[in-house]
């Protein structure tokens, strides 16, 4: 359409535009390194899981004991004491979901760089879907940071976020980068340049 739009301040200026007027920032149609930033991005994020699923996510510290749970031992306990619902969403929320987005956004990368036999609107429909879920990857991270501001009873009994959380948030923090930095007009262009040589 001979448009480029401003990825500050979203504003839209023809196509030869240098620097958006609004804001000042420098007008680019397409980030050529946009699969390289994925990438990167990605391999920072997976670095981050694993630590946080190997470290504990919580010290609970009462005045007899000391007890450090990870993510899977913390749902265990709670499996114990009867409520399977919170281990199972607890479940959902740092295991299943985060390893979801990683598959999903490594098979975006793959997709634009080699033939699939999934359709444009079915991965497109992906890449919003892990979109939607970055926002709400960091539940963990908040209740941790609840628990540990409610429940600080000097010698009785405390809750601190452990070493987990923080690899945990880093490795949130980079999938959403890693989200964000890929170009989704990427997966309708192959489509165009098929139809293009087709039609010479």
């Amino acid at each position: 359409m001979g448009l480029v739009a401003c990825r500050r301040c979203q504003q839209v200026w023809p196509i030869g535009t240098e620097a958006c007027a609004r804001c000042g920032h420098e007008l680019t149609s397409r980030d050529e390194t946009s699969l390289q930033k994925v990438w990167a991005l990605w391999i920072v994020g997976l670095m981050c899981y694993i630590p946080a699923n190997m470290y504990p996510m919580l010290q609970t510290r009462t005045l007899l004991s000391v007890q450090e749970d990870t993510i899977i031992g913390g749902a265990v306990e709670l499996v114990h004491y009867g409520s399977v619902g919170i281990a199972v969403i607890i479940l959902l929320a740092s295991v299943a979901i985060p390893i979801g987005k990683f598959m999903a956004i490594a098979f975006l990368a793959i997709s634009v760089a080699r033939p699939s036999s999934v359709s444009n609107h079915q991965r497109q429909l992906l890449f919003e879907v892990v979109e939607f879920i970055g926002r709400w990857s960091m539940i963990d991270i908040f209740v941790v940071a609840i628990l540990s501001s409610l429940v600080q009873l000097n010698t009785l009994a405390a809750i601190n976020p452990g070493t987990a959380s923080l690899f945990f948030a880093l490795s949130v923090i980079f999938t959403m980068l890693s989200a964000q930095a890929f170009d989704s007009r990427m997966i309708w262009d192959a489509q165009q340049q098929s139809e293009s040589a087709s039609e010479t």
